[in-house]
């Protein structure tokens, strides 16, 4: 092994010096030391080898929960969870003592069950500690015990939970529920990761499981269990002890200064005290007696100055900074591995360990760093132990956020259920019947069967009755927000019309846009080389960590460019997901093959922003970049074409002037154009043009629907960015009624860290009064005003003047919300902010958080009892989804509409209005289709599939198939499982659908099975050719594909049908139809009674 390089253990193993003096100092019965020097994580490092070698507890108390959260994690690297515990306050913000947060007090729970159980290291902060917490005694009277064959009454069992606090819903998703169906109870304790499901058989426990809260399906059996209440809640009075009392004695009491440790106490008891809270002092601790409780313990201070208290002293230095110059970085580490350190690299991924790989090898380094998968908050140097341990963020300069792994697995996407959620006098629309009023679930007789039916409401009371197993062709009515549609009456055949029409236009853009697509497939373009070195350390200094579907993207579009043929590509993806970073390594993978690139933008504020963020990454490259807009003189434009003329220029920014016919690109290799929606007709053809054999790759942030997506993969090379990047906070989002106090707290605090304010008022009329009421409250702040009818060039002035800093509080109206970027604004204010969509918030919200800062929003509304029940979904909705991303996860349909107008044209959205989102996207996909599979079969005959359309395919019957109320008692989620089973496509997907129903509902009745088997029934008689089956009155009739030239009447199968109809003729008959729409074909069976018996039919063939 090369001398410097040792195996990568994170902490030497054998006993070091600073240890044996610790060791000294407890033998002479010293109970309280200083340590002096450490820094950064050398102070976790430490403490872990304290942790080792005494065989006692360690409480970490520092000074607030970042700090804690960061040396935390680099703990984790050296536990197993089972000694490791994070002791969080249970409230949602530090000194802020309203709302609690459900993961942190199953934390907390989970700490004051298991610390007595074995040794361990906790790591804290004062909030955390200034919270009483449960005596032993009350803890026992919070626990119910279970195990499986106890008798026990269900009702009993639910008065029980209610006693200890739960909560009954419909869904469990969070600890503190619980649900019941029939003999099952599903409930949530806080004693658990997940949630329990209990199966009764009369009063006997049958089985106890854990299920995921996702998927609802169970994955682990117990034989027993215990169930803890909520022991956080300060609502009930029961007897509390401080955390002191509550450590074995002897432990170590690890923190920074007990001095301030104590005035932390001190000041949130005097907040609490103005406040007015009663009872504060049975739930709170006020610290006075931190001196006398601290007595029983060892005690460790870091950062305190006293001569008479034994210190141990440290010489650690910090890592230096290296400005991203990897020359510096290989000279420092070189200079040390001449002194015989040894040198380490904590890499936060293997990802990162590879590109520290390249860039030692590119520059010859002559011996190999350590390099440890794993990351650490802040790099040090050790000269007592002559160790280098550095960070990776810190090299790159990325932000590196600490990760508390979730006490308990939330699940956001079953609140989000309840958005899309169909609730009686929706709108719906029918593909064959148009939109209705959703009239909920009815019992109707069908020949004296009880069958369960979709009811809606048509023109002049019109009432149609939908099968469940027609429930596929009916889906909410999405159209733009706050657009009511028109209803017309069942059978006028006004709907016809429109469905005509729309299907008509939809297929001509359709047909445009594949037509382009084969197109550009024949054509030749420039075919770039591989990745160069200068390539690889451009992206080594990307500041934040690759997320998978950027990783993915980049190489998509590295692939395009590498390929032959010229690359038209869309990117899409949510605000700050980083789509602007693959669009910066392209332009210099194109530029690094001498070519030119043009970045075409619709703002002139844009091209200024995308020309300060190109710059800045590309600085310490040979690249030149200018930029193209209104503000430039005459002079300057004239010498950038003649620039762009000669080559001189490489990378030009610019608005639509980019693409006139002055400039004529000396090589022009790439374009790039930034939401290409927002521009003319006129641009959009000159685009095209350009387009023809040079590579084009487009971005938008429209997020584009996931069945569009499918239906544009033949027209369009899509890459779809879904997740966001990790390494940045999510924007803290309060709801709030207007109050001056906060909006001056807020204000200064963004000030003061040298931050900037958005505040979003929506109305021009009185928007100068927002200007004062500002300058009233914080005189010192430099207000700018914009609005949509200020003048162009005064407008763009002052966006750019905030963008440079000019200005502290930019008060907008709702022209902000696209596309401006300015990293240094943090807080924004969004007033009214009940009167917008879900996408507008997202977007508007999205203007902060764009940096490593952690941002606020402020959303201010009226009471909530005086807003509309849309109103309140939307900000309970938006409230609760503050991580980057969740754009898509709220799945806005608003977004989306939007998307598929601006990628099909502006008229599109008409369509949309008037037929509904769900059948403009169904009928989009028919005419992909349809198209690949006659006017261009050529260029899609790998994908072409005979069979019929599963939409499309009906069963008719008079049986009683159905879920008994009995069995799932909820009509939503009754609803809702028969959709699903609509969507099923597969039997191995039917046999998970039955298995999961089983576990969740209990066995299925016999109806039920019934109606699972008629999916079975459906595969069937879509393999033999037939699109409709009627189960009436003792009889089959299998009616076969009604479209003649169907490639399925030349084939194999329409031959070998034929010949099992000759060989049972005995139990089928062939019969022809004639009828208004054609002649129809069909097959009939008599004395069918049931659905397997159907099946037993169509399986001679």
């Amino acid at each position: 092994m090369k001398k410097g390089v040792n195996p990568p253990d994170l902490s030497s193993s054998n006993k070091s010096l600073k240890i044996q003096k610790l060791e000294n100092f407890i033998a002479k019965n010293h109970t309280h030391f200083l340590l002096k020097g450490l820094y950064g994580s050398s102070k976790s490092f430490f403490i872990n080898q304290i942790f080792k070698n005494f065989d006692c507890n360690i409480f970490w108390i520092l000074d607030n929960k970042e700090d804690a959260g960061y040396h935390y994690g680099d703990l984790e690297n050296f536990f197993n969870e089972k000694k490791l515990y994070f002791y969080p306050s249970s409230y949602n913000r530090e000194n802020n003592f309203k709302n609690t947060n459900s993961q942190n007090i199953f934390r907390r729970t989970e700490f004051i069950r298991n610390y007595q159980k074995n040794k361990n290291l906790t790591v804290t902060y004062p909030d955390a500690l200034f919270e009483k917490i449960i005596i032993n005694k009350e803890l026992k009277k919070r626990k119910i015990n279970l195990k499986v064959n106890d008798v026990l009454n269900l009702e009993t069992f639910n008065e029980k939970l209610f006693d200890l606090s739960f909560e009954r819903v419909d869904f469990v998703v969070e600890p503190g529920n619980f649900s019941v169906r029939g003999g099952i109870v599903d409930v949530f304790s806080f004693s658990n990761d997940l949630p329990y499901r209990i199966e009764f058989f009369d009063d006997e426990i049958e089985s106890i499981r854990s299920f995921e809260i996702e998927s609802q399906i169970s994955n682990k059996s117990f034989k027993s269990i215990e169930i803890l209440g909520d022991v956080e809640n300060k609502e009930i009075d029961y007897e509390r002890q401080n955390i002191f009392d509550f450590i074995e004695e002897n432990s170590f009491i690890i923190c920074e200064n007990i001095e301030l440790l104590k005035n932390s106490f001190s000041k949130s008891f005097d907040k609490l005290n103005k406040i007015g809270l009663n009872n504060i002092e049975n739930i709170f601790y006020n610290g006075d007696l931190l001196l006398n409780d601290l007595k029983k313990f060892k005690i460790i201070e870091l950062n305190r100055i006293d001569k008479k208290i034994p210190e141990i002293k440290f010489d650690i230095g910090q890592q230096p900074a290296f400005n991203k110059k990897f020359k510096l970085l290989i000279e420092n580490i070189s200079s040390f591995y001449e002194k015989d350190y040894t040198v380490k690299i904590y890499c936060s991924n293997k990802t990162q360990i590879k590109r520290f790989q390249d860039i030692f090898e590119l520059n010859n380094l002559s011996f190999n760093p350590v390099l440890i998968d794993k990351a650490i908050y802040k790099g040090f140097i050790d000269h007592d132990s002559k160790q280098v341990c550095y960070s990776d963020h810190e090299i790159f300069e990325r932000y590196h956020k600490f990760n508390l792994k979730a006490g308990f697995k939330s699940n956001r996407k079953v609140n989000l259920k309840e958005l899309n959620q169909l609730e009686i006098g929706d709108y719906v629309t029918h593909i064959d019947h148009g939109i209705g009023i959703f009239g909920g679930l009815k019992k109707i007789d069908v020949n004296g069967k009880i069958q369960e039916a979709i009811k809606l409401t048509y023109g002049e009371r019109d009432t149609l009755y939908v099968s469940i197993h027609l429930i596929h062709k009916i889906s909410k009515y999405n159209g733009k927000d706050g657009t009511k549609p028109r209803i017309y009456k069942l059978g006028s055949g006004a709907w016809d019309k429109i469905k005509l029409k729309a299907k008509k236009r939809v297929k001509e853009v359709a047909f445009n846009l594949i037509e382009a697509y084969a197109k550009r497939k024949m054509k030749k373009g420039f075919v770039y080389g591989p990745d160069s070195s200068m390539q690889h350390e451009l992206e080594a200094s990307f500041l934040y960590e690759d997320t998978p579907d950027q990783i993915k993207s980049t190489n998509d579009v590295k692939n395009d460019m590498e390929s032959p043929q010229p690359m038209d590509r869309l990117i899409c993806g949510d605000v700050g997901f980083g789509k602007t970073e693959i669009a910066i390594r392209a332009a210099f993978k194109a530029i690094d093959n001498n070519k030119q690139v043009a970045v075409l933008v619709p703002t002139t504020v844009l091209a200024f922003q995308h020309f300060k963020t190109f710059s800045k990454r590309l600085k310490n490259f040979p690249v030149t970049i200018d930029y193209l807009n209104r503000f430039r003189t005459t002079k300057e434009k004239s010498t950038i074409v003649e620039e762009l003329n000669n080559g001189r220029i490489d990378l030009i920014i610019g608005t639509h002037q980019i693409v006139n016919n002055k400039i004529n690109f000396k090589n022009l290799g790439l374009l790039i154009v930034d939401e290409e929606q927002k521009f003319g007709v006129s641009v959009k053809e000159k685009i095209r043009s350009l387009k023809q054999n040079i590579d084009v790759l487009t971005l938008t942030a429209t997020p584009i629907p996931r069945t569009l997506q499918y239906s544009l993969m033949s027209a369009r090379d899509l890459s779809i960015i879904n997740s966001p990047p990790q390494n940045r906070y999510p924007i803290e989002s309060n709801v709030i009624s207007f109050d001056e106090n906060t909006i001056r707290d807020a204000i200064n605090f963004e000030i003061n860290r040298d931050g900037q304010v958005f505040f979003v008022h929506n109305r021009i009329e009185n928007i100068q009064e927002v200007k004062n009421m500002i300058l009233r409250l914080i005189p010192s702040a430099h207000v700018a005003v914009v609005h949509g009818r200020l003048e162009g060039k005064i407008l763009e002035k002052t966006m750019l003047e905030f963008i440079n800093g000019e200005y502290d509080v930019l008060v907008s109206t709702t022209i902000i919300e696209s596309g401006l970027d300015v990293p240094n604004a943090n807080t924004i204010f969004i007033n009214n902010a009940h009167n917008f969509g879900l996408s507008d918030l997202h977007q508007m919200r999205g203007r902060v958080g764009r940096s490593n800062k952690k941002a606020f929003c402020y959303f201010i509304t009226t009471s909530m009892s005086s807003m509309t029940k849309e109103a309140r979904k939307r900000i309970e909705a938006i409230e609760r989804h503050t991580e980057l991303g969740s754009g898509f996860h709220i799945a806005m349909k608003d977004l989306e509409i939007r998307g598929a107008g601006d990628l099909l044209g502006a008229e599109q959205s008409g369509f949309i209005n008037d037929i509904g989102f769900e059948t403009y996207q169904k009928i989009l996909s028919e005419a992909v289709e349809e198209l690949k599979t006659k006017e261009f079969n050529k260029l899609f005959e790998n994908d072409n599939d005979s069979s019929i359309n599963l939409s499309n395919f009906k069963i008719d019957t008079d049986l009683e198939i159905l879920f008994p109320d009995n069995y799932i008692n909820n009509v939503n989620i009754r609803l809702n499982q028969y959709q699903r089973l609509s969507k099923i496509t597969s039997i191995d997907d039917l046999n998970l659908f039955e298995n999961e129903l089983e576990d969740r509902f209990g066995k299925l009745p016999l109806k039920s099975k019934e109606l699972l088997k008629s999916v079975n029934l459906k595969f069937l008689a879509i393999e033999n050719g037939f699109e409709k089956i009627i189960l009436k009155n003792d009889k089959m009739i299998c009616q076969f594909i009604s479209d003649k030239n169907n490639i399925f009447y030349k084939g194999q199968k329409f031959k070998k049908i034929l010949n099992g109809i000759h060989t049972n003729n005995k139990i089928c008959q062939l019969k022809e139809k004639k009828s208004r729409e054609g002649d129809r074909l069909l097959l009939v069976f008599q004395n069918v009674s049931s659905v397997e018996g159907a099946i037993e039919c169509l399986k001679i063939f």
